[in-house]
């Protein structure tokens, strides 16, 4: 079985996998990264009848008895397998290529690609962190060599006609990007990017992206906890138990607000992707 992080995905494989991912309220798909990475990975597995998947999910803030006492303070993602836990996502990642029936298939060579989306995250966090324009502007020129590739290639997805690993590293972040910008910095992925927006289009009718895609406000509160925790205000080892107590009950009050909230989901597409490219 295998595990995501903030919410549990199980996984039934024919080798029993489950796989667990993190959620904001115990029941909706959390914003990990990893998590849905993996969860798209092993939905394409599915699809393709080479492994059973059933996905659950855990709130960390309030783990269920069986996980504490399993793996105490551990953060998904966690891949389980014949009961062997494989906590590293590096680990997870060789693990789903080389032991899970038909993964090998989904992880092609490209070293173009690789190292194309290989910091996007980071300049996404620099834009979040800072809210100036220049890392703005940063981020746009990685995103435009993202589109130009796309452009030039000519393909549907990054690497040909069918996914591989690289979109379901690359899509999630896309959509972090999409939401998290325009939420905290009112970034927004160009219009003129046109062949980046078709890509996004196809990824938005996969039900291996929107199965496992966090509704806006999943990524929206998983970026307000992270700055909470950038300012010191949680789990830091300098505060007093008192103030410590009420920064979290300022947290737990934040992530009610979220919890509250209809869950949305940002997959409208801005241009019309059957329209030639303007020369």
């Amino acid at each position: 079985m295998s595990i995501l992080k903030n919410r549990h995905f199980h996984l039934v494989c024919p080798s029993l996998r489950q796989l667990y991912a993190s959620t904001i309220d115990g029941r909706r798909k959390g914003a990990c990264l990893f998590c849905q990475e993996y969860f798209m990975d092993l939905y394409l597995l599915a699809e393709l009848k080479t492994i059973s998947l059933k996905v659950t999910t855990v709130d960390m803030q309030k783990p269920p008895p069986d996980f504490r006492t399993n793996f105490e303070a551990t953060h998904p993602p966690i891949l389980i397998d014949n009961g062997l836990a494989i906590l590293e996502n590096e680990k997870i990642e060789r693990h789903i290529m080389k032991s899970v029936p038909g993964g090998h298939n989904l992880f092609i060579q490209d070293k173009e690609v690789a190292s194309l989306i290989e910091n996007l995250y980071s300049k996404l966090k620099l834009v979040l962190v800072r809210k100036d324009e220049h890392k703005s502007a940063a981020l746009r020129a990685h995103l435009a060599r993202i589109d130009a590739l796309l452009e030039r290639r000519g393909t549907r997805f990054l690497t040909g006609d069918t996914m591989c690993c690289f979109d379901c590293e690359l899509m999630p972040r896309l959509q972090h990007i999409r939401v998290a910008g325009k939420y905290f910095v009112d970034f927004e992925i160009p219009t003129s990017f046109r062949a980046l927006w078709r890509y996004m289009y196809h990824m938005y009718q996969l039900d291996a992206f929107t199965q496992s895609c966090p509704a806006d406000q999943d990524i929206i509160n998983h970026y307000k906890l992270q700055q909470l925790s950038t300012k010191g205000l949680i789990l830091s080892p300098t505060l007093t138990r008192q103030k410590k107590d009420e920064e979290s009950r300022t947290a737990l009050k934040m992530k009610k607000h979220e919890e509250l909230e209809t869950p949305t989901f940002t997959t409208s597409i801005p241009v019309d992707i059957n329209e030639p490219n303007e020369q």
